[in-house]
């Protein structure tokens, strides 16, 4: 899943950066309302994590553009949002959730919580209340970021890791390259370079030939894994 964290302290922008990719997530940064807004009008984002008081602007007024249409995003869905703020007053809460907010958790907060609202807020997209996924002898728990197949625990990179949880939330369907690479990698990726094909390569072959099909000119198909 691709997030966007747009927060103008520079240092825990790039701690939640860190914290968050390190459990397979893609995250890019803004640290103002016009890198967020040039980010989002560009990248098909799942989650934006999203501070209140910005140099620029107001998180309320950017969360608002985006649910009223006025900042046009690229995906079939607007990006899920996360307030991040110190404001944790009702009136502020009140005015976040009103303008569009999916969520709102006040600083100073712990990492562990917040991964669970991003993993909760996730979930919504997925119609899912657990943060375990199963697709056949598959089981992925993003709680915990373990995998196993037919009981058996699978280690896996946190690019194969993203790879195959978003498959899995689209079993049966064909996701294509480029939708594995806006979902799963950041705005860092190379579009013309092999990293999608090579990394569900070494998926495939960890989780058993006959697990991912390539569907030659479309993509690939997450199919179900039998021993």
């Amino acid at each position: 899943m691709r997030l966007l964290v747009v927060e103008d302290e520079e240092d825990l922008a790039e701690g939640l950066r860190v914290g968050l990719a390190r459990t397979g997530y893609a995250v890019d940064v803004a640290l103002d309302v016009a890198q967020a807004y040039d980010r989002l009008t560009v990248n098909e984002y799942d989650l934006m994590l999203l501070d209140v008081n910005l140099p620029d602007g107001s998180g309320f007024d950017l969360c608002r553009s985006l649910r009223t249409g006025e900042l046009p995003t690229p995906g079939d869905a607007d990006p899920r949002v996360l307030m991040l703020t110190a404001r944790g007053g009702l009136d502020d809460r009140v005015r976040g959730l009103d303008d569009g907010a999916d969520d709102y958790l006040v600083k100073p907060f712990h990492l562990a919580e917040l991964l669970a609202r991003v993993r909760a807020l996730l979930r919504r997209d997925i119609g899912g209340g657990s943060a375990r996924l199963t697709v056949g002898d598959i089981v992925l728990d993003a709680a915990r970021h373990t995998v196993s197949v037919a009981d058996r625990p699978l280690s896996l990179t946190p690019k194969e890791f993203g790879v195959l949880e978003y498959l899995m939330t689209r079993p049966g369907h064909v996701v294509s390259s480029e939708e594995l690479l806006e979902h799963v990698w950041d705005a860092n990726a190379d579009p013309f370079t092999q990293t999608v094909r090579v990394t569900v390569g070494t998926l495939r072959r960890k989780l058993g030939e006959g697990s991912i099909e390539t569907v030659v000119g479309r993509g690939y198909r997450l199919r179900e894994v039998t021993p």
